[in-house]
């Protein structure tokens, strides 16, 4: 193996007989997403496979950012998604490799952070706590003294230490501004070092101030080590500058990948000119459209961007006046840098300078396997370089890429090409196995905490949440001490006759749905909460059972709270007999079962309203088949299902149970026999044995533990920011 030096013109060759890809960043190979859309014909409505992405290849630099930009509909963010691994296994087709070493959408999951177009946050949490709270789930069981100089790093590093204890907020609460907030999303998302960051439209809804200030931060975090890819729309001049690797999409395809300093480059290439003071970027895309609107499509630009074929001439009509301009093109680079980017690049040593060109920016090497098989790594300078090798090389990452033919334009940048140099003692260091060479990369554990650990968290933050927003649990705790003081001064000891009777068993079927519609405010409980539990579960952040036992657990002592206040109010003021402890057990079940119930429903059903809607039809079949206006043995045959799954059926039959099972009179019929309780639970066609008191508890309870079980299936399985 020869040895490299630190020329940046030196090419390292490494005889090992095999073909290597070895670079560092990410490197994706022929990426492929295809749908099956309905399209109208002349026959109607036919299903037609349609390409989102279409045999994508390139690379995204480590430390850099690497621009996705294209026009609307170009594939920007389900070319993001598939590099983050977000679409379905088996959809996206093609091969995408991390640090040189081929890698699984699980793993890129892992290794990743992805920020969302929308910020999702507690907003009753403030920035420190946020942050924290991410701490807590992303750097695992180290010292808190250690997570808290992480978080404070952090902090300083996002220019937040002037909102630090500042609420997030939300449009009912005064928070941080949209670009801190937007900062935050980042940080509690990269709070553990990933090495790939993933970020769909930063600037979206922000001022071109705070846009930048989000973009600045960005370049820092790349500028650190990290592999940075976000899609932009029409970005400043400022924020251009910042930008280090461009990849323009159209239609699903590459029509351009690069520094956004070759870009003018690119379109005279073309024969294309820029009026001074354009943008060339967003000239560029111009001609895509105008391409995309002609009989030629896109595909001519993307045959330009993949093998130097120059593009057939539009129309005269297609052209725009601004790209045909006389006015000499801006230049990118001075005469200096143009001249040695046209020079050939030959296998062999030079002793060229190569102060002209940036090196702070970090950018991967490329390899090459000759006709030999014999593996030779290649140094990359600044662009245009690879289309003149003296030895036969082809492109390890594609070759399709560059099988040229004689009407390729000389020098045409290649998706292959590099626009920056790097310093070789920046390799990470490979090691040798017999003839291959073993990229040792570390994977940590799937979670970064234990079980319990990760339950604990999401308690105290649920604690926190709930001490913020009282509300949610004040107003039906309100509710049911109204609701309960109202009760006793209607049914204030009921009389012993039948009225009587009528009024007790009014009573407990009232309590009964006064408890199930007080869970109905906890639709919006999950539903809110859903995009947050996607963002942070999408990178293992926790386990989604963690997220249902803990939000389980939370809600116990205060439902407690409310069934005991309730109890309290009524027993006394109506005389109720039967065991004050198991008339508390049902009300408390009762609120249990009814409140996993809704968690459910607002888990499968996509807003507000259907929640609600759901949650209301579901009330009344309970109330309905639950033994109040039929006696069980008195419904119809084909509908005594529904009386054994409606979570009212077993409350009230308990209470019942509880209230008269007993031989004490409850008055006198009308032909003067007493009426015991005995007599009015047979009437009922309700058991009259003891253990059956305790049933209906067991029953409520195993309803309670299958609703949570859907909820965890649903939240598992079906909750999950990924395209089919």
């Amino acid at each position: 193996m020869k040895h490299a030096t630190k020329d940046p013109y030196t090419v390292t060759v490494i005889e090992i007989g095999k073909q290597v890809n070895f670079t560092e960043g990410l490197e994706f190979t022929s990426l492929t997403y295809t749908v099956v859309a309905k399209k109208r014909d002349k026959e109607g409505w036919v299903k037609k496979d349609v390409n989102l992405l279409n045999e994508i290849t390139g690379y995204a630099p480590k430390g850099c950012i690497t621009a996705v930009m294209g026009p609307s509909g170009a594939g920007k963010s389900t070319f993001l998604d598939g590099l983050a691994g977000r679409i379905a296994s088996g959809s996206l087709q093609g091969r995408v490799s991390l640090d040189g070493k081929d890698i699984s959408a699980s793993l890129i999951k892992r290794t990743s952070a992805y920020i969302m177009q929308d910020d999702r946050l507690f907003p009753m949490l403030t920035v420190y706590e946020s942050l924290m709270f991410a701490a807590d789930f992303r750097l695992g069981p180290i010292a808190w003294v250690d997570k808290k100089q992480r978080v404070e790093r952090m902090i300083e590093q996002l220019g937040l230490s002037s909102s630090r204890n500042t609420y997030i907020g939300d449009e009912g609460t005064r928070g941080v501004s949209g670009g801190e907030r937007r900062r935050v999303s980042i940080g509690v998302d990269i709070i553990h070092g990933p090495s790939l960051l993933f970020l769909d439209e930063p600037t979206s809804g922000l001022d071109s101030t705070s846009a930048y200030s989000v973009i600045e931060k960005v370049h820092d975090i790349a500028r650190s080590g990290s592999t940075v890819i976000l899609t932009i729309h029409q970005p400043s001049y400022r924020i251009q500058m910042l930008l280090d690797h461009l990849i323009i999409l159209a239609r699903g395809q590459l029509m351009y990948q690069g520094s956004p300093k070759d870009v003018t480059y690119h379109i005279e290439r073309m024969g294309r000119k820029i009026p001074k003071g354009e943008n060339s970027i967003e000239c560029l895309i111009d001609v895509i459209q105008q391409y995309d609107q002609s009989e030629h499509g896109v595909r001519a630009m993307a045959e330009f961007a993949l093998t130097g074929m120059k593009p057939p001439p539009l129309a005269a009509g297609n052209i725009s006046t601004s790209l045909i301009s006389p006015t000499p093109p801006q230049q990118p680079h001075n005469r200096r840098d143009r001249q040695s980017s046209r020079k050939r690049l030959h296998l062999q040593s030079s002793d060229h300078n190569d102060n002209e060109f940036d090196h702070s920016v970090r950018t991967p090497s490329r390899s090459f396997t000759s006709q030999s098989g014999v593996v030779q790594k290649l140094k990359l300078t600044p662009s245009r370089q690879l289309n003149n090798l003296k030895a036969p090389l082809s492109m390890s990452l594609s070759p399709a890429y560059y099988a040229y033919s004689s009407n390729i334009l000389h020098d045409t940048p290649t998706p292959g090409s590099s626009d920056y140099t790097l310093n070789e003692d920046e390799y990470r260091t490979p090691g040798d196995v017999g003839n291959t060479m073993v990229y040792y990369k570390h994977i940590g554990p799937k979670y970064a905490n234990s079980f319990f650990s990760e339950i604990w968290i999401l308690m105290r933050r649920n604690f926190i949440n709930i001490r913020r927003t009282p509300e949610l649990f004040l107003s039906r705790l309100v509710v049911l001490t109204v609701m309960g003081f109202m009760m006793a001064t209607m049914f204030t000891h009921p009389k012993k006759n039948p009225q009587g009777i009528t009024n007790l068993l009014s009573f407990f079927i009232f309590t009964v749905c006064l408890f199930f519609f007080s869970s109905n405010d906890a639709v919006p409980a999950f539903i809110q909460e859903r995009f947050i539990f996607v963002r942070e579960t999408s990178h293992n952040a926790y386990r989604a059972s963690s997220y249902t036992i803990s939000g389980l657990i939370t809600y116990l002592p205060f439902l407690a709270l409310q069934a005991v206040v309730y109890a309290l109010i009524v027993w006394f003021a109506l005389s109720l007999q039967g065991s004050f402890l198991y008339f508390f057990i049902i009300l408390f079940m009762s609120l249990m079962s009814t409140n996993s119930f809704v968690v459910f429903i607002s888990s499968v059903v996509p807003n507000y309203i259907l929640g609600y809607a759901s949650v209301i039809a579901f009330t009344a079949l309970f109330f309905l088949f639950c033994g109040y206006f039929l006696s069980s043995h008195e419904i119809p045959p084909y509908w005594k299902w529904m009386n054994k799954i409606s979570t009212m059926t077993y409350p009230y039959e308990g209470l019942l149970m509880n209230e008269f099972h007993t031989n004490n009179s409850f008055g006198t019929s009308t032909n003067g026999h007493n009426i015991s309780g005995f007599n009015i639970l047979q009437s009922l066609n309700i058991a009259l044995e003891e253990s059956k008191k305790w049933q209906k508890v067991y029953i409520m309870l195993g309803w309670s533990v299958l609703y949570r079980i859907f909820f965890y299936i649903v939240l598992r399985f079906f909750s999950k920011n990924q395209r089919s």
